[in-house]
């Protein structure tokens, strides 16, 4: 089968002939029809993330359709969704009280586990979402992370009616729409100067559009930080009110700097959102089929998965960039 495999830090990935794999019991042998490009890829790329195991297939915003099956609940030709969490111990104390996210000894798809930048994976059907058969593959793909954790970092921002939302790439974008099914009002901060950024969040609905270096026209109850840029912890805690919250979405971020007490004082909360459990997915894309959730992606071939890259790391892809696989 094709791949693409990251094979050291610091490189770009190559193009391989791999085995396709067989799918151990419990698990299936699904053939990848999208995947999208999350920045988590970059991280793996820049050796920021812990233990990396290379060399490694990336990707875990997958789509495909089951071919092979050791797991009774997933027939071949059924359509899934294959996230970021690949497995988990199931008897720890997390996954004893519902935060499976953070077992120690959870593997991750595209990570510790093979990714969905190739032809086939196997996957754990237990860790698998149904999907409907008839959206199309490339548009259903950043829901598997980017509707995912957007919308984990939402409910850590409880029912606050101004969201405050740093970085409006994919997971924003995705966000915003759920915010504005609620009757929400949202705030779009982008990298100073993207005036492209600011338009999009505008049509999307946002009530203000600007800069990261700039403040909102009034308090927000909440902010979540997309971009994975330290500088920004400080900001989003001015931007927001007493006892408003902070939430850090990403799973790497450049090193925090010194703030004074006082934009933490007012009983503002700071927190991060560790990855995702199976209850997120199946609330959040029951959801994002109701509303419906339209993403905005750029599709790239799988052997183009390096400019893809290229193109989120420079901040040029409006939306998400996905790999289109097969079975399309």
């Amino acid at each position: 089968m094709r791949a693409m495999v990251l094979e050291a830090p610091q490189r770009p990935l190559v193009p391989r002939d791999l085995p396709r794999p067989d799918p151990a019991p419990g698990q299936a042998l699904i053939s990848v029809e999208a995947c999208a490009v999350c920045r988590t890829d970059l991280h793996l790329l820049d050796d920021e993330l812990d233990d990396i195991p290379y060399p490694i297939v990336p990707g875990h915003q997958i789509v495909g359709t089951v071919v092979e099956s050791n797991a009774a609940p997933l027939a071949p030709g059924t359509r899934v969704g294959v996230p970021w969490l690949g497995s988990t111990c199931g008897h720890c104390l997390f996954c004893e009280r519902g935060s499976e996210n953070l077992c120690d000894a959870a593997r991750y798809t595209g990570y510790t586990l093979p990714g969905g930048y190739a032809d086939y994976l196997t996957a754990d059907h237990r860790y698998c979402f149904a999907l409907q058969s008839d959206d199309e593959a490339v548009l259903m793909a950043p829901l598997l992370c980017a509707g995912l954790i957007g919308y984990r970092a939402l409910r850590m921002c409880g029912d606050g009616q101004r969201i405050g939302l740093y970085g409006f790439g994919a997971a924003a974008h995705i966000l915003a729409q759920v915010l504005r099914h609620q009757g929400r009002a949202f705030y779009a901060f982008t990298r100073p100067g993207d005036e492209e950024a600011q338009r999009s969040a505008l049509t999307l609905g946002a009530a203000w559009a600007g800069g990261s270096d700039e403040r909102p026209p009034q308090s927000l109850d909440a902010a979540i930080l997309f971009a994975p840029v330290g500088e920004l912890v400080p900001a989003g805690l001015a931007a927001v009110r007493k006892g408003g919250i902070v939430v850090c979405g990403g799973i790497h971020m450049s090193p925090i700097p010194r703030f004074d007490y006082g934009l933490l004082w007012g009983e503002r909360v700071l927190r991060s959102v560790a990855n995702l459990t199976r209850q997120d997915g199946v609330e959040f894309l029951a959801l994002a089929r109701k509303i419906p959730v339209e993403t905005q992606v750029e599709v790239f071939e799988l052997e183009r998965a390096n400019e893809a890259l290229l193109r989120l790391r420079s901040g040029a892809i409006t939306g998400s960039a996905v790999l289109r696989v097969g079975g399309e």
